[in-house]
């Protein structure tokens, strides 16, 4: 497979690059800074995404949105910390589907319901994560892949970034979809994964585009496919799994939120604020640039869309049989 090199900007200067067209307003909100907690450390795309975010908003209201990192237990830390804030617009929640909607199905006792803890604003982009496979391994495409994995059941080794990530339960959607088992090994985080993988210490590696990309295009790994129902802009050569086994899409996603209650006319209003950020035209370009797909939706629209995504995992998740107590 000939691959384009590309470079993935994921500089918090790439942040920069946003829509000039945003007029202040003399709205009562905001009147002092808002804070946009991210529950995972910085750099990551969820990172790049809530500073896009903010800096937009920025702009448009001439007020200070703040992002703040608050890592830890698979994101559970930072999400509580806005589940558990004042409901009037100044404490707000780049979620994800492992906080929203995955996290839910795994963890026996989270700090919050995320079903009643978080009023939906929208999604604010998707992220397929892209499989990749050691070097040495006979194989160059998915339907190669899946052969590989049912001539080898059981003899294959798949890592992720920790138990009940987006990583490992896009594996274990794999698998159930196939029909073959893989012996997981979880890592603390991407750097070592991706280490033990170079290394040849594992067969294959489910992780999100944004971090995996430079080892693929680099040739220190070979990418297979993207992890959703289409091809992405970014890598328009590799396949999308959903190409040949109907129906799969595990694609992660990062969403704004706010805490439960918060006042209906203000989600509405930064409903259209965040659409108009995501769909500007410097604001799409530096997405697929990095391998998102915008995902502009109304608050009612996103509620449903997040019923939908736990009832997805759940379902791997029952399947597998992970719980984490």
């Amino acid at each position: 497979m000939a691959l384009k090199r590309r470079t993935f900007l994921l500089s918090m200067g790439a942040a920069a690059i946003m829509p000039a067209t945003f007029a202040r307003t003399n709205e009562a909100w905001p009147v002092r800074p808002v804070t946009i907690v991210v529950p995972f450390g910085a750099g990551g795309s969820a990172d790049l995404v809530a500073r896009i975010c903010a800096q937009g908003l920025q702009v448009k209201y001439g007020q200070s949105f703040i992002v703040e990192n608050r890592g830890g237990a698979g994101g559970t830390i930072g999400t509580a910390v806005v589940a558990k804030s004042p409901n009037d617009g100044y404490t707000l929640l780049l979620g994800t589907a492992s906080t929203l909607a995955i996290n839910p199905a795994i963890y026996a006792h989270l700090p919050y319901d995320s079903e009643t803890a978080f009023a939906p604003i929208s999604p604010l982009v998707s992220f397929p994560n892209l499989l990749v496979a050691n070097p040495k391994l006979p194989i160059n495409n998915v339907a190669e892949f899946i052969a590989y994995l049912k001539q080898n059941n059981g003899k294959l080794t798949y890592g992720s970034s920790g138990n009940g990530t987006s990583s490992h339960l896009c594996a274990l959607m794999l698998m159930g979809a196939v029909g073959v088992n893989m012996t997981h090994v979880p890592f603390r985080g991407f750097p070592e994964e991706m280490t033990a993988l170079v290394g040849g210490q594992l067969d294959f590696v489910f992780d999100s585009i944004t971090t995996e990309w430079p080892f693929a295009a680099s040739g220190q790994v070979r990418p297979l496919a993207v992890s959703s129902a289409k091809r992405i802009a970014i890598a328009p050569e590799i396949p999308a799994i959903g190409e040949v086994i109907v129906g799969f899409d595990a694609s992660t996603w990062q969403a704004i939120c706010a805490p439960a209650g918060t006042p209906e006319p203000l989600l509405l209003s930064l409903a259209q604020d965040v659409w108009q950020i995501f769909t500007a035209p410097d604001v799409v370009a530096l997405l697929q640039n990095v391998g998102g797909v915008p995902l502009p939706m109304q608050p009612d629209e996103f509620a449903r869309f997040i019923v939908r995504e736990r009832a997805k995992w759940a379902e791997v998740v029952k399947a597998s049989g992970l719980r984490i107590d």
